[in-house]
C-alpha cells in the first residue's frame, strides 16, 4: 500500500504477545482513571504507574492522552459488540433492533458517565494526527450497526444511513453529558433516526 508521509503514519508492525498484554494493561488502567474522575483525571504518568510500564514505553504506545481515550472509547466499543453478539437485539425490523442496539450501548455508557465523558472529550478534541484512531471508532460502531441491520454487504446508500446514525448517536451523547437532553429525548432522537433504515430497505420500499 503507497505511504502517505504527509498525512498519515505508518503502519505498525503486529503486536507481540507481551507487547499487546501491555497495551490492555494501558487500556485498562485509562479506563479506571477516567471512570474515577473524567478527562481530567487521566495524567500519563500515573496511567503508566497504574499499568506498570515506564513512561516512555506509554508514549511509544500512545502519544498524546487524546489518543489514549481515543483508543480507550474503541477498546470498549469492542466489549460492547463482544456483549451484543451474545445476547442479540430482538427487534421484528433492522430499524428496531439498531435502535435497541444503540440505547443498550447508550445505557452501558450511562453507567460510567465519567468514562463517557472522557472518551467523548477526547473524541471532540481529536485533531488529524488522531485520524487512525478515530477511525477505529467509527469502523467499531459501523459494525455494531451493520450486525444489527444483519447486514453483511451493505450498499452505499445503507453506509451513508448508518453514517447519519452514527453521527445522531455521537451528537446525542454529547447533548446528554452536557445535561441539555433527557435519556428521553436520546431515546426519541435514535428512534427517529433508524427510521431512515427503512428507506433502504427493499421489503419496507415495496410493502
Amino acid at each position: 500500500m503507497p505511504a502517505e508521509a504527509s498525512t498519515s503514519r505508518p503502519a505498525a508492525p503486529p503486536l507481540t504477545e507481551r507487547q499487546e498484554a501491555r497495551r490492555r494493561r494501558i487500556l485498562h488502567a485509562s479506563a479506571r482513571l477516567a471512570g474515577r474522575g473524567g478527562f481530567d483525571a487521566v495524567q500519563m504518568r500515573e496511567v503508566a504507574e497504574s499499568s506498570q510500564v515506564a513512561l516512555g514505553t506509554l508514549y511509544r504506545y500512545f502519544p498524546s492522552k487524546v489518543h489514549l481515550l481515543v483508543a480507550t472509547m474503541q477498546d470498549q466499543l469492542e466489549h460492547m459488540h463482544g456483549t451484543l453478539r451474545k445476547r442479540p437485539p430482538a427487534g421484528a425490523t433492522a430499524a428496531e433492533r439498531v435502535a435497541e442496539t444503540l440505547m443498550r450501548a447508550f445505557r452501558a455508557l450511562q453507567r460510567e458517565p465519567h468514562l463517557a465523558d472522557a472518551m467523548v472529550r477526547a473524541l471532540t478534541f481529536a485533531d488529524r494526527s488522531v485520524s487512525p484512531e478515530v477511525d477505529q471508532v467509527s469502523r467499531q460502531t459501523t459494525a455494531i450497526i451493520l450486525d444489527a441491520m444483519g447486514l453483511a454487504d451493505p450498499t452505499p446508500e445503507q453506509l451513508s444511513v448508518v453514517r447519519v446514525i452514527e453521527h445522531t448517536w455521537h451528537s446525542a451523547l454529547i447533548t446528554w453529558l452536557s445535561g441539555r437532553a433527557s435519556i428521553a429525548q436520546v431515546r426519541v432522537d435514535i428512534e427517529t433516526v433508524c427510521r431512515l433504515i427503512d428507506l433502504t430497505d427493499p421489503a419496507t420500499a415495496r410493502s
